[in-house]
């Protein structure tokens, strides 16, 4: 089994983008991906719209916890923003975080939602095409 020396943690969040609110979503989640883009720590952040169904699935790769809490800091206006537009779904965390991670994501989902969580089982991870 391949086990290299990280912490990665891959997000996976499916939103449900509320009608009427397609636009608005657009325009606050580009903001809030431009912003990471150039200040935030995440190795990688994909953003995948459903027209038809409404749907939004957001894919962000984090070094380590230390990566996730630091993104919670800078991006928090940008996530409010952004959740103006939808509603959180589906959560999914892959890895695994530290508890003070784990108790952030489940505080920001409430009790209606309870997120998934999937340890790392083997794996690698390439940068730059190497």
């Amino acid at each position: 089994m391949n086990t290299p020396d990280s912490n990665f943690l891959l997000f996976r969040n499916t939103m449900r983008i509320t009608e009427g609110h397609l636009e608005g979503f657009r325009s606050a989640i580009n903001r809030a991906v431009d912003f990471v883009e150039q200040h935030g720590p995440q190795l990688m952040v994909e953003v995948f719209v459903d027209e038809e169904r409404l749907l939004a699935h957001s894919f962000q790769l984090y070094r380590d916890s230390d990566s996730v809490r630091e993104h919670w800091k800078l991006s928090d206006p940008y996530i409010q923003d952004v959740m103006e537009h939808c509603t959180v779904e589906h959560f999914e965390v892959f890895g695994e975080p530290d508890e003070d991670v784990i108790a952030g994501i489940r505080a920001a989902l409430g009790d209606q939602l309870t997120p998934a969580f999937s340890p790392r089982f083997t794996g690698f991870v390439r940068f730059g095409g190497e």
